[in-house]
C-alpha cells in the first residue's frame, strides 16, 4: 500500500463530531447507533462518497465482542454490568470487551477501496494517525499486544508497556471503518477491573474452547497518567480534527443524505437483532 499520508492527501474528508449529541436520525445516540452509523458511511464510500472521520463518545457502556456473548454464565456478567449502571451491547466489529465512558474518545476513519487495502495496513494507518495526533506530546507510542489488557491485539497502543488504546475494524462492501478508543483520563485500572470481574462472573468455573483474556488492571493506563498532564476528550478531538485538516485536502461538514439515513436505519435494525440476547435479560433496578 502507498504511504499512509498519501491516502489522506487524495481527498477531502467529511467530519462528523458526535461527541456531544444525544440523538441521531430520530433515535437515541447509543453505542448501537454508533456502529450503525459507521456501517452506513462504509456503504456510502463504497458508492463514491468522500471518506469520513467520526468522533464519538458514549455514557458508560461495556461493548462486547461476539465471543463474549457466548460465555456460559453471561447473565451473571450482565447483571453485574447493570448494577454498575453500564449499558451493554454486542458490537459488529472485531475484538472483545471494552469499556466506554465520557472520558474515552472513539475515532472512526471510514475509507473507500477496502479490497485494495490489507487489514493490517488499515490498522497501521490508524496507528500512524494517532502518532501524528500526539507527535508533540510523545514519541514513545508503540503498537503490539499488551498481555493482560482487555481486548488484547497486535495493534494495542501503549507507552512504556501500558495500554491506552485499542483498534478494531469493520468492512462493509468496499468500505473500511477503522475504529479506535483512546482513554483520555479517568481510572483505567478501574475500567480494566470491571472487565476482569465481568469475565469472572460470565465464565464461572466452566472450561470453554476459547476462554476470555485474563485481565490485569496494572497493564492499562490513561493518556493523562502516561503523559503526566491533563488530557481531555475535547483536547483529543481538537487534535484529531487539526490532524485531519493538515493531512487531507480539507474538511467538509455534510449531514447524512436520505440514502445514508435509510442505510443507517437498516443497519440499526441489524444491531438491534444482534443484541436480542442482551435485551432478553431483565434485571431488578
Amino acid at each position: 500500500m502507498e504511504n499512509w499520508q498519501q491516502i489522506f492527501k487524495k481527498s477531502a474528508f467529511r467530519l462528523f463530531d458526535h461527541t456531544e449529541i444525544t440523538s441521531f436520525g430520530g433515535h437515541a445516540f447509543s453505542a448501537e447507533a454508533s456502529f450503525a452509523i459507521d456501517d452506513a458511511l462504509a456503504l456510502s464510500v463504497t458508492d463514491g462518497a468522500m471518506p469520513a472521520m467520526r468522533l464519538w463518545v458514549h455514557d458508560p457502556t461495556i461493548v462486547l465482542g461476539i465471543p463474549d456473548s457466548r460465555l456460559p454464565h453471561l447473565e451473571k456478567g450482565l447483571a453485574y454490568a447493570h448494577d454498575f449502571k453500564h449499558n451493554i451491547i454486542i458490537r459488529n466489529s472485531g475484538g472483545l470487551a471494552v469499556v466506554l465512558d465520557r472520558d474515552v474518545l472513539n475515532i472512526s476513519l471510514i475509507l473507500p477501496g477496502a479490497k485494495h487495502m490489507g487489514i493490517h495496513e488499515c490498522y497501521e494507518m490508524m496507528v500512524a494517525f494517532v502518532r501524528f495526533m500526539l507527535r508533540d506530546w510523545t514519541d514513545k507510542i508503540e503498537a503490539y499486544e499488551i498481555v493482560g489488557s482487555y481486548c488484547p491485539g497486535d495493534y494495542d497502543l501503549s507507552i512504556h508497556g501500558r495500554k491506552f488504546a485499542g483498534i478494531s475494524q469493520r468492512r462493509v462492501k468496499e468500505g473500511a471503518a477503522i475504529q479506535i478508543y483512546l482513554d483520555a483520563r479517568g481510572d483505567s485500572k478501574a475500567r480494566a477491573a470491571f472487565v476482569r470481574d465481568f469475565y469472572k462472573l460470565s465464565l464461572g468455573d466452566e472450561d470453554v474452547k476459547t476462554p476470555p483474556p485474563v485481565v490485569r488492571p496494572e497493564t492499562m493506563a490513561s493518556l493523562s497518567e502516561l503523559l503526566e498532564r491533563d488530557v481531555t476528550v475535547e483536547m483529543l478531538s481538537l487534535r484529531a480534527i487539526e490532524s485531519l485538516d493538515a493531512l487531507s485536502k480539507g474538511i467538509v461538514h455534510e449531514a447524512f443524505t436520505e440514502t445514508e439515513q435509510a442505510a443507517f436505519n437498516a443497519r440499526l435494525t441489524l444491531m438491534d437483532k444482534r443484541n436480542e440476547t442482551i435485551k432478553r435479560h431483565k434485571f431488578d433496578n
